[in-house]
């Protein structure tokens, strides 16, 4: 693994770039520098102008509207509800087992 040494000055034009090109990726500005999309994604969090996950640079953060906040609730609530079914289904099962003579 090579470790390079970058000023200041580079990785704080590689976050400007980063930020400022709206359809671009972490991984596609890394690529056309020639840095690991990592390193980058660690200077662009370093330096306070992190995106939120799932969006790219330049589209706008809007909260989630209420019935997109009700289904998100509801798909966790599913979650919840289908490992807790699990878990008795596992139980019952051993249980079971337990019982054969």
């Amino acid at each position: 693994m090579v470790v390079k040494h970058c000023p200041p000055e580079f990785k704080a034009d590689a976050v400007a770039l980063c930020e400022s090109r709206p359809g671009a990726t972490v991984r596609s500005v890394a690529a056309d520098l020639g840095v690991s999309p990592e390193t980058l994604r660690n200077w662009v969090r370093a330096a306070g102008a992190s995106r939120p996950r799932g969006r790219r640079a330049g589209e706008p953060t809007e909260p989630p509207t209420p019935l997109e906040a009700e289904s998100a609730a509801l798909r966790k609530k599913v979650r919840e509800l289908e490992g807790e079914r699990e878990i008795l289904r596992k139980a019952a099962k051993y249980f079971a087992g337990e019982r054969r003579w």
